[in-house]
C-alpha cells in the first residue's frame, strides 16, 4: 500500500486559498450535476434531429452511467497513486472534451461518443472532490463543506429544466454542452491555482491491470443484468446469465485483490466495520434516490396532476433536500455521523410508506414528499463521506470515496428496475406503484436500523487532514 511523504501542515481554516478551493470543487460538481439535469428535457430535441425513437435515446443516459461508474474506480485510484490535483483537472478536462464532442457531433453514433467520454470525466469529479476536502480541512469543517457539495444535485434539478427549455427553444440543443466548455475553462484556470499539490508518493508499484479489467467486467454485467439492456425479447434469457458473471467476477475481484500490493480495490477496507456500514448504507442512499423517479407517477396517478406539471410536484422535495443537506453539514460536527445517518433514514422510511398508502388529497402528497426532501438531503449532506474520510487510511480516501459513489449509483439503479418491475405486475397501475413504495419504505427501515450500528460520537475517528499540499 502506497504512502505519502513528508505531509505538510493544514492551511489556516480562514486562509483565502481554501474559500478559492471550495469554489473549484463545487462548481466542477455542480456542472457535472447540472448536465444529467438537462439530459431529460433535452431528449424531445435530440430525437427531431437525429430521427432516432424513444429507445435509441435512452442510450444517451445508459453509455453516460456505464462509463461514469467505471471511471469512479479508475479515477479514484489513480488519485491516491499520482495525486488528487492532476486526476481532478484531468476529469473536469475530460467532461469538457466529451461536452465539446457533443455539441460538434454531426451524427448520433459520435454523440454518443461524446456522451462516454463525459461519463468518463463525470466518475471522477465528485469522488476526488470529496477526497481533497478529506485531505485540506479539518474535521470541524468538513461536515459543512460536504453539506455544499452535497447539495449541488438538488440545485440542478431546480435549476437544469428551465435552463434546457430556455436554450434548447432559443439558440438550440447544442448550446446546452457547449455551456459546459467555459466553465470547464475557469474551473481548470482556478484549479491549476489553488488546489493542493501533494508530495509523490513513496512506491508507486506497478498498476494494478488484472485488477481494473476484472472489476470494469463485474461493472459491467452487473449494470447490464440489473437494468436489462436487452430488448424484452431476449433480455429475459440474457440478464440472469449477466448477474451470474457479474457474481463470478466479483468473486475473482476479491481474490485477486487480496494478492496485489496495490489493489485497485483494497479489500482490507471491508474488514473496516464502520466502512463496511457505510458502503451497505450507502446503496440505502442511491436506493432512496431511485424512488424519487416515479413519485411524479404517483402524483399522476393518484392526484390528476397533468404529465406537463408533473416535474413541478417534486419541487418541494427538491428545496427540502437541498435545505436539509446544507443544515445536516452545519450539524455534523456537533451530533455525529450516527444520529445524522439515523434522523435521515427516519424521515425516509416515514416518506415513502407515506407514499405508499393512497391518500385522499394532494397535501398528504406534499408532506410525504417534504419528508423525503429532508431525510434524502440529510443522508446524502456528508455524514457517510466523513464515515470514509475519517476510518480510510489517507492514502486510501480516493478509493474510499470512490466506493461511496459506486455504492450510491449501484442503489438507484436497482431501484429503478425493482420498483418500475413491481409496479408493471399490477399493470403500471396505482396499486403496484403502491406495493413497490411499500417496499421501498420497508427497506428504508432496514437502514434506519442498521444505521445503529455505526459508532457513537464519542468513539468517531478524529482523524486531521494530513496531505494539503505546497503552493
Amino acid at each position: 500500500m502506497s504512502q505519502q511523504t513528508q505531509p505538510p501542515t493544514p492551511l489556516p481554516a480562514a486562509d483565502a486559498a481554501q474559500r478559492r478551493l471550495v469554489q473549484v470543487l463545487f462548481i466542477g460538481v455542480f456542472m457535472a450535476a447540472l448536465d444529467s439535469a438537462i439530459v431529460g428535457p433535452v431528449l424531445p430535441a435530440l430525437r427531431a434531429a437525429f430521427g432516432i425513437d424513444n429507445r435509441t435515446a435512452g442510450l444517451l443516459t445508459t453509455v453516460f452511467s456505464l462509463s461514469s461508474l467505471c471511471s469512479t474506480a479508475l479515477m479514484a485510484y489513480f488519485s491516491d497513486r499520482h495525486g488528487r490535483r492532476p486526476v481532478y483537472l484531468a476529469s473536469v478536462a475530460l467532461f469538457a472534451l466529451g461536452s465539446l464532442c457533443i455539441a460538434a457531433a454531426p451524427s448520433f453514433d459520435l454523440l454518443l461518443v461524446g456522451r462516454v467520454i463525459q461519463g468518463i470525466g463525470a466518475g471522477g469529479i465528485a469522488p476526488v472532490a470529496s477526497a481533497v476536502i478529506g485531505d485540506v480541512f479539518t474535521a470541524e469543517r468538513r461536515g459543512r463543506i460536504l453539506g455544499l457539495i452535497g447539495a449541488t444535485h438538488g440545485m440542478a434539478f431546480v435549476l437544469g429544466p428551465p435552463l434546457a427549455t430556455v436554450l434548447t427553444s432559443t439558440l438550440g440543443w447544442r448550446w446546452l454542452f457547449l455551456v459546459n466548455l467555459p466553465v470547464a475553462l475557469v474551473v481548470l484556470w482556478l484549479g491549476a491555482r489553488s488546489l493542493p499539490r501533494q508530495h509523490s508518493l513513496a512506491s508507486p508499484g506497478p498498476i494494478d491491470l488484472t485488477g481494473i479489467t476484472v472489476t470494469l467486467l463485474f461493472l459491467l454485467c452487473l449494470v447490464l443484468g440489473i437494468s436489462r439492456l436487452p430488448d424484452s425479447a431476449t433480455g429475459m434469457l440474457l440478464w440472469p446469465w449477466f448477474l451470474a458473471a457479474s457474481g463470478l467476477l466479483l468473486a475473482a475481484l476479491v481474490i485477486i485483490e487480496k494478492r496485489q500490493a496495490q489493489p485497485l480495490i483494497p479489500i482490507d477496507l471491508f474488514a473496516n466495520r464502520q466502512l463496511a456500514f457505510a458502503y451497505v448504507l450507502t446503496l440505502g442512499v442511491g436506493f432512496s434516490m431511485g424512488g424519487i423517479v416515479f413519485l411524479t407517477t404517483i402524483a399522476t396517478l393518484a392526484y390528476g396532476v397533468s404529465v406537463e406539471y408533473a416535474g413541478l410536484a417534486l419541487l418541494p422535495l427538491v428545496l427540502c433536500s437541498m435545505v436539509g443537506s446544507m443544515a445536516a453539514g452545519r450539524l455534523l460536527n456537533r451530533l455525529g455521523a450516527r444520529n445524522m445517518v439515523i434522523f435521515g433514514f427516519g424521515l425516509l422510511t416515514l416518506g415513502y410508506l407515506q407514499s405508499a398508502v393512497p391518500q385522499t388529497g394532494f397535501t398528504a402528497f406534499v408532506v410525504a414528499s417534504v419528508l423525503v426532501g429532508i431525510g434524502l438531503g440529510v443522508v446524502v449532506s456528508g455524514a457517510l463521506r466523513t464515515i470514509a474520510i475519517d476510518e480510510a487510511p489517507p492514502a486510501l480516501r480516493g478509493t474510499a470515496q470512490g466506493l461511496i459513489n459506486i455504492f450510491n449509483a449501484v442503489g438507484t439503479l436497482l431501484a429503478v428496475t425493482c420498483i418500475s418491475a413491481i409496479a408493471d405486475l399490477d399493470g403500471g397501475e396505482l396499486t403496484g406503484f403502491g406495493h413497490a413504495y411499500l417496499g421501498l419504505g420497508l427497506s428504508m427501515l432496514v437502514m434506519l436500523l442498521m444505521a445503529f450500528g455505526l459508532k457513537r460520537k464519542s468513539t468517531e475517528s478524529t482523524v486531521e487532514s494530513t496531505s494539503v499540499v505546497s503552493k
